[in-house]
């Protein structure tokens, strides 16, 4: 049993040469490591940091490979599962308890608001299959929109420019341009005014 596969085990009790997809792993171990390290640094340098530090917060996801536009605000006790495949663009929001589960990707366009306890669920499973295959998928989130509080966005969804999405609502398809959604399942309840094309 050679050192690498030791300290696997002492990570998780997953197996990666198991032959029973349940039990096998899908992350590779140095993938493990570099989250592990990741969290360590979030706790001890930001989560207890007060909420208006938010360029500290900044500064530390743009040094693990974050791609952060300029003043967005980061709160101290939301999770960034990879800050490395995340991309924000300017004036972005991640709220209080707000949940980035992005191993497919996520990018955030400017001027979109991600509010508190809202969770973004950027992976799943194939349960058609006996090997339950792991599946990432990119979340997009185009400028001008706003995921409401405890809201869920499943993988792989694209929300249009301006388009809402209401609160404790789930969406797990596309969400139109400056459309609001609401509900579990969400859907299209009303059309949103596009304050840009008044300029």
């Amino acid at each position: 049993m050679n050192f690498n596969y030791q300290i696997l085990i002492m990570f998780s009790s997953h197996n990666i040469n198991d032959p029973d997809p349940y039990v096998r792993s899908v992350f590779s171990f140095r993938d493990k490591i570099k989250r592990f390290v990741w969290n360590i640094v979030w706790i001890v340098l930001c989560r207890w940091t007060p909420n208006p530090l938010h360029k500290w917060r900044v500064l530390i996801l743009r040094l693990f490979g974050g791609k952060i536009g300029s003043n967005n605000f980061i709160y101290p006790d939301c999770k960034i599962w990879a800050p490395w495949l995340l991309d924000t663009g300017d004036v972005v929001t991640i709220g209080p308890g707000v949940e980035v589960y992005n191993p497919g990707g996520v990018s955030i366009g400017h001027h979109t608001i991600l509010s508190q306890d809202a969770y973004i669920c950027g992976a799943t499973h194939n349960y058609n299959e006996m090997a339950f295959t792991y599946l990432k998928r990119q979340i997009v989130f185009e400028p001008y929109v706003w995921i409401c509080a405890k809201a869920v966005v499943l993988p792989g969804v694209r929300c249009q420019e301006g388009s809402v999405l209401g609160a404790a609502a789930v969406i797990g398809k596309n969400m139109e341009a400056w459309t609001v959604y609401a509900g579990n399942p969400a859907v299209a309840v009303k059309k949103r005014n596009n304050f840009l094309l008044e300029k």
